[in-house]
């Protein structure tokens, strides 16, 4: 296992969720860097740091203890990952304060790291909520790996904080530096909003929720083919996004119950919004998670899945394949799952080697809907 070696720390990590022989380490080249620079500049024990978008806790848990620091980001995962590794290296719990995406964390703040996100809408609204909290010599400092930091991420910095400069590249990795000028406060464009005609509802989506100007292709294939099971089901919408599966859904079963869960916080915050416009106070579990882990096993008699295919820039179908895996020990026997996936990924035979019975139920040229049912 790669050891993070820092001017702060000697840390053995891991990234959530775990897998056996894990080919990717928790921290990269970026994190190191601007640990040295930080090293450098001279971190003050009582300095107030807020860290943006630490993957896996990388950046929180070398400055624990060493400063006063909180950590923000739209990943449960992440936010677990930062809880185990802060004890899986000694470290206290109390020595990172955790603000999810869909909160505003507290400043002011004296630094402000930031690790270049995928979705950069979740950059530009984290920019946003800087207005006001940033102490006086506040120093922002951006990173990322080169192939991952594009041109507009330094454009969001400028317009935010004030004039950018470049590091010189390190290992790949480049460092961002904003210095910081009085600005006009400005006004967020998220959340952003867009509607369906069939249902006719309106969806919010708020900065990092994936497709937020749009229905994605996959869920549009998917809501025609969504089952017409009535009665008392207990129903998970897994991966919900927005929550439109589990709305849509609930909206034709008015007798079931159901659970939407995300690992993204602002994808959780949409849903509750987008549920209670469509539904009023009809009961719901919506919440963040890592899937359906924290599901009891044979708790469910259906499972709906738009699953994803990657996790911040790595592409694969880990993911997936857990989500299906939870899903199964979640359902009852006979208990179905429902998902929506490219053709090109062959889900049908993964899904065969956890199911007794798959069978596809919807196509279109570039998608398969198939029914997974718990032998």
């Amino acid at each position: 296992m790669p050891i993070l070696e820092s001017p702060f720390a000697r840390l053995d990590l891991i990234r959530q969720p775990e897998q056996a022989n894990e080919p990717l380490q928790a921290f990269d080249a970026a994190d190191e860097y601007l640990l040295s620079h930080l090293h450098e500049q001279g971190l003050a024990a009582g300095d107030r740091v807020l860290v943006l978008n630490d993957a896996f806790g990388a950046l929180a848990s070398s400055l624990a203890g060493r400063a006063v620091v909180t950590s923000s980001g739209d990943s449960y995962l992440g936010q677990l990952a930062l809880r185990k590794n802060l004890a899986r290296n000694g470290l206290a719990e109390d020595g990172v304060t955790f603000v999810p995406a869909s909160e505003m964390a507290q400043g002011p703040f004296d630094w402000v790291l930031v690790r270049v996100p995928k979705t950069l809408a979740l950059l530009e609204e984290q920019l946003i909520r800087l207005h006001g909290q940033l102490a006086p010599g506040v120093r922002v400092v951006a990173a990322g790996m080169i192939k991952h930091l594009p041109r507009a991420a330094g454009d969001l910095l400028e317009r935010y904080i004030g004039p950018v400069q470049a590091s010189l590249a390190v290992k790949k990795a480049r460092l961002l530096f904003a210095t910081p000028e009085a600005k006009p406060a400005p006004t967020s464009p998220y959340p952003s909003a867009y509607r369906l005609d069939q249902p006719p509802l309106t969806l919010i989506n708020h900065a990092n929720v994936f497709c937020r100007d749009g229905l994605d292709i996959g869920t549009r294939a998917f809501l025609p083919h969504l089952p017409r099971a009535l009665g008392h089901l207990r129903v998970a919408d897994l991966g919900c996004g927005n929550g439109v599966l589990g709305i849509v859904y609930a909206l034709g079963n008015p007798q079931a119950e159901l659970t939407l869960v995300d690992e993204s916080y602002m994808a959780v915050q949409s849903a509750q919004a987008n549920w209670h416009a469509a539904l009023g106070e009809r009961p719901a579990d919506v919440r963040a998670g890592d899937g359906l882990a924290e599901q009891p096993p044979q708790s469910l008699d259906l499972v709906l899945c738009n699953p994803p295919f990657h996790q911040q820039q790595v592409v694969g179908d880990f993911l997936a394949w857990r989500m299906f895996q939870q899903a199964r020990a979640a359902l009852v026997k006979g208990g179905e799952l429902w998902i929506v996936g490219n053709r090109h990924l062959g889900y049908h035979q993964k899904l065969k080697r956890l199911f007794g019975g798959v069978e596809q139920v919807g196509a279109t040229p570039k998608f398969v809907i198939l029914r997974a049912t718990k032998g």
